[in-house]
This record gives structure tokens, sequence and C-alpha cells, in this order.
């Protein structure tokens, strides 16, 4: 590498990984959301479906392992063949 050239830290891919880690974050938090009540008395049993306690922090999780792969993903060159 000659010294005028510097390597760029993130690519294109890193930051279509990065996007697409927070989607399926928003998405955990929109699976997360309802459920709510106009009589604050009355007991929802809403708030303990297995959308909300197992499938919604799971897609978060997903998400930000996909945040971490993101970050740390390099494209692998070609090695050129002497």
């Amino acid at each position: 590498m000659k010294s005028s050239q510097k390597k760029v830290l993130f690519t294109r891919e890193n930051y279509i990984l990065v996007a697409v880690g927070l989607v399926v974050i928003m998405l955990g938090f929109l699976l997360m959301s309802g459920g709510n009540n106009e009589d604050v008395t009355v007991f929802n049993p809403d708030i303990f479906s297995s959308r909300r306690i197992f499938w919604a922090p799971l897609v978060v999780i997903l998400g930000f392992v996909i945040e971490m792969v993101a970050i740390f993903y390099e494209k692998k060159e070609k090695k050129e063949e002497e």
C-alpha cells in the first residue's frame, strides 16, 4: 500500500449491515409494543403474550448481533497468483 493511500475503516457492505441491524432492532421493539389499556386499573393479559416475552427480545438480540458483525466484517481480498 502506498503512503498516499488510506485504508477505509468501513466499506459499503459494513454500512448496509448496520442499516439491516437497525431495522431488525426497530422491528423487535415494535413487536414489544402494544397491549395498552384505557383503564389502568384493569389487568390486560396481552402483556404476557409469547410475542412480547420471547420473540421480541430474540429479534432485538439478533439485531445487536448483526450490528457486531457489521462492525467487525472485513471483505476478504483475492490473492494474486504470481
